[in-house]
């Protein structure tokens, strides 16, 4: 008979969590909440700058292959012209023969602008600077920046973000 006193008096005692108690833990959980979907937020933006670092970092290569597969000198004066806003699009593509190198440099500097802007925000903008061989060496010196603004909360303007790199063409065979 005392144990099932001692079990009705300890029931009783032991009725469940009080609503203090019940309200302190859904503060917590939701402050845990907040701090999960501010995280969200941040790494959602990361991951659009890396995107379009990655795409900027491609898009210069690319152009360096054409500089490379195109290496006359008057056709890296062409493509010099590719932050100008320069190139024309002459349909060089597949086994056309009637492509000099200059137009070929142009058709690149076309196709390079229209892909970039496909993968970039609008107001992205380039520039190529080709420093000309100094004989002996036959290495022409190019530099190719390309930016753009990346929308910011903070600033009214956005995030100002740059790619440049450096690369040495070689304008004769053999180098």
């Amino acid at each position: 008979m005392k144990q099932g006193n001692t079990l009705r008096h300890s029931i009783r005692r032991n009725r469940g969590f009080s609503l203090l108690e019940a309200m302190i833990g859904f503060f917590i959980l939701s402050i845990g909440m907040l701090g999960i979907a501010s995280l969200q937020g941040v790494s959602l933006k990361a991951g659009k700058t890396s995107v379009y670092s990655s795409v900027a970092m491609m898009k210069v290569d690319e152009l360096f292959e054409s500089m490379r597969a195109n290496p006359s000198a008057a056709a890296l004066a062409a493509y010099d012209l590719a932050g100008d806003g320069g190139g024309v699009e002459h349909n060089c593509t597949g086994t056309s023969i009637m492509c000099s190198p200059v137009f070929l440099a142009e058709d690149d500097v076309f196709l390079w602008k229209k892909n970039l802007k496909a993968g970039l925000p609008d107001a992205a903008t380039t520039t190529v600077s080709v420093t000309a061989p100094v004989p002996p060496s036959k290495l022409a010196r190019v530099i190719i920046t390309v930016s753009w603004q990346e929308r910011s909360k903070t600033a009214l303007s956005g995030t100002s973000k740059t790619y440049s790199t450096t690369a040495f063409i070689c304008t004769a065979i053999p180098c």
